[in-house]
């Protein structure tokens, strides 16, 4: 009964012309929906615990941890925005005995998406690959986060820019080492990001589920400043109310500095096998270049299923 209630009050202050309330939290400005501010919720523990999320990168550390099934789709496109070259997979993870390999079930490749030793001729596909595909099997893994973050340190050339990338694919919003001219933009818990950014936190149903969604959007009253200073187009983040797991995140970025530039767009839906929180859905567009490689315009689509211990 009580969360039937609850339901209404969510579903009225979506109707009604709520009022946001602007709070400030460690001295910096944050945004609160009414029905937030109604219902009393503990918004400093809640945003305290979005800040140190590490809960997004752990559930694809799940994946070590058991069996999977994934069709892949990776379409790399040329500036007409046609398919030159592209992947349709069915792979299999098989996990035993505290080993894990995989099988590719079936596979068609067009154009040049593969070179003669079939290497793959996109960094973006090798970055898929590092992501979703092992070429031998690999024992002795576990799924813990502390002590196991990404890090550029030790590394050089297309490795050390596979780590980067990853740190923006799992840490949107954190500072990453190493990127010339915008990694300090990339953190937005930094004060200094509060002067460009607005921070929302509300209350919506996911999947029948009440869930915090915590947004991340640029002011609309930056101006010129936008273009210079801006990386994040858009984070939208859905945690689920009991355990702070991410549940959802959609984000856009885009930068152009000279020597290189991006415009890149991800969505992840998460869903739970037994006790563990695992990506089901990952859909990536994005355009990029950067100096001394050629441009890269690409989207891929990831779809996991079938999981088993």
């Amino acid at each position: 009964m009580k969360y039937l209630l609850f339901l209404w009050i969510v579903f009225a202050a979506n109707i009604v012309q709520a009022q946001d309330t602007a709070i400030s939290y460690n001295n910096l400005p944050f945004t609160l929906a009414e029905v937030v501010v109604r219902n009393n919720f503990d918004y400093k523990t809640v945003l305290a615990t979005i800040q140190d999320d590490t809960t997004f990168y752990k559930a694809f550390r799940n994946l070590r941890m058991i069996g999977y099934s994934s069709f892949n789709d990776i379409q790399m496109m040329d500036k007409n925005s046609k398919v030159k070259a592209s992947l349709n997979s069915k792979t299999r993870q098989h996990r035993t005995a505290n080993c894990r390999y995989m099988e590719v079930l079936e596979e068609q490749t067009t154009g040049d998406f593969y070179d003669n030793k079939h290497q793959y001729n996109y960094l973006t596909a090798e970055l898929y690959a590092s992501l979703f595909f092992t070429k031998d099997t690999i024992c002795g893994e576990n799924n813990r986060v502390k002590g196991h973050l990404i890090q550029t340190s030790g590394k050089k050339g297309i490795e050390k820019h596979k780590e980067q990338l990853k740190m923006l694919f799992f840490n949107p919003g954190k500072k990453i080492p190493g990127i010339p001219f915008i990694g300090d933009k990339l953190d937005l818990y930094d004060a200094s990001a509060h002067e460009l950014y607005d921070y929302r936190l509300d209350v919506e149903e996911l999947r029948g589920n009440l869930v915090y969604v915590f947004s991340v959007t640029p002011k609309e009253t930056l101006g010129f400043l936008k273009n210079d200073r801006v990386v994040v187009d858009r984070m939208v983040t859905w945690f689920d109310m009991k355990t702070m797991e991410v549940l959802a995140r959609n984000y856009s970025l885009s930068y152009k500095a000279g020597v290189y530039d991006f415009d890149v767009s991800m969505e992840v839906e998460m869903t739970r096998f037994q006790q563990l929180l695992v990506p089901k859905i990952l859909r990536y567009k994005g355009n990029w270049d950067v100096v001394f490689k050629k441009r890269e315009r690409a989207i891929f689509t990831a779809t996991l299923f079938d999981f088993q211990k």
